[in-house]
């Protein structure tokens, strides 16, 4: 699992494109607006293609140690 910092999700607005953009590229994640999170369940490339999901939303994601 990795967890992914989207410090610029502000709304439930964000939230749901977050999810129907991860939706469609096939993750499994779960999005939590109060810790502004974004946790993938899956390997390095599922990590990678979140973090490009997210970057082509427009948000500023940053991996968690």
């Amino acid at each position: 699992m990795f967890k992914i910092s989207v410090p610029d999700m502000m709304c439930e607005n964000c939230v749901k494109r977050i999810t129907n953009a991860l939706n469609e590229a096939e993750l499994k994640f779960s999005v939590e607006l109060e810790s502004k999170t974004v946790t993938i369940d899956g390997c390095q490339h599922c990590l990678k293609t979140a973090l490009n999901e997210l970057e082509d939303l427009g948000f500023t994601p940053e991996v968690q140690a």
